[in-house]
């Protein structure tokens, strides 16, 4: 037994066997932390609805306060998390350490000052979760409950990182909300304000999807690619538009798959349990035949 588990050393150990699942990290280059990216989650969390999330006893005299040492935290967490991106993304080692460390000091605080923005896009997805569900009680409720905003919050702080040019960490915190709420959109994806998605277990939103102002899913719909192009030698393109383009004021019902670069126009409504591979005109109804 001794000898197998020595001949299973080796094997493992075999350069050939791990050295395209292996990271090799440069000394000194921290690694991405799932952990601390979870703090940072809930740390926006409590300064984007204050109250709902971290202390629950903040008020108006107490809002500064709280909000400016929420502010400090986050600041320093989402620097290191940044250089650890930055650095797992590096591989040449001549650039300076000192380099990555100012320029994540940088992103972070640049992502810093997108947060009313982000508030401001947050308070609308609230107030059409509201008034797209009547189940819904309150802005509260929704706030607190329900699992798009989550899936969407993570979304866009994701989206914010990745246009700041934050390498790694963006996916990790839309795959955190995905893990959570069965939600899963890719930080790349484009989506406008007074965006909703009813129930949400199973819905899928891929890198190159737009999806326009005022757009309701349901669970379960997949905004995918139809095919992947390949390049000369065989190996998939990637960075090209291959998702759908969906406009405003459209409403798609659950389980419904919208593949490709086409385009659904705007008010369309796509019925449950429809393939979509071709365009649909503004304001059109696709239905299941009876």
């Amino acid at each position: 037994m001794n000898k197998k588990l020595l001949d299973t050393i080796k094997k493992l150990s075999d350069i050939e066997s791990f050295k395209d699942v292996c990271h090799q990290q440069n000394e000194n280059n921290p690694m991405p932390s799932v952990e601390v990216l979870e703090e940072i989650v809930q740390l926006i969390r409590s300064i984007l609805f204050p109250g709902y999330f971290g202390d629950a006893a903040v008020n108006s005299k107490t809002m500064l306060y709280h909000i400016g040492v929420n502010i400090d935290k986050l600041q320093v967490l989402l620097s290191m998390q940044i250089k650890a991106g930055l650095c797992f993304e590096t591989r040449d080692e001549t650039v300076a350490c000192l380099e990555i460390d100012k320029m994540s000091k940088e992103k972070a605080s640049l992502f810093i000052t997108l947060l009313p923005e982000i508030r401001t896009k947050l308070h609308t997805d609230v107030i059409a979760a509201y008034n797209g569900d009547p189940a819904a009680k309150s802005f509260g409720e929704v706030i607190f409950c329900y699992p798009s905003i989550r899936a969407i919050l993570n979304y866009r702080i994701a989206n914010a990182l990745l246009h700041l040019g934050v390498p790694l960490i963006p996916r990790i915190i839309t795959e955190m909300a995905h893990s959570e709420t069965g939600i899963d959109i890719h930080p790349g994806a484009t989506i406008g304000e007074y965006f909703t998605i009813d129930h949400g277990t199973g819905v899928v939103i891929g890198e190159t999807a737009i999806i326009g102002t005022n757009v309701k899913m349901y669970q379960g719909v997949t905004l995918g690619a139809k095919s992947f192009p390949l390049d000369e030698n065989g190996n998939p393109i990637k960075g090209i538009q291959r998702h759908p383009h969906i406009g405003n004021n459209v409403i798609i019902y659950s389980n419904s798959t919208i593949l490709g670069k086409i385009t659904v126009g705007d008010g369309a409504v796509i019925g449950g349990n429809i393939w979509v591979d071709t365009d649909v005109p503004a304001g059109a109804k696709l239905v299941q035949r009876k």
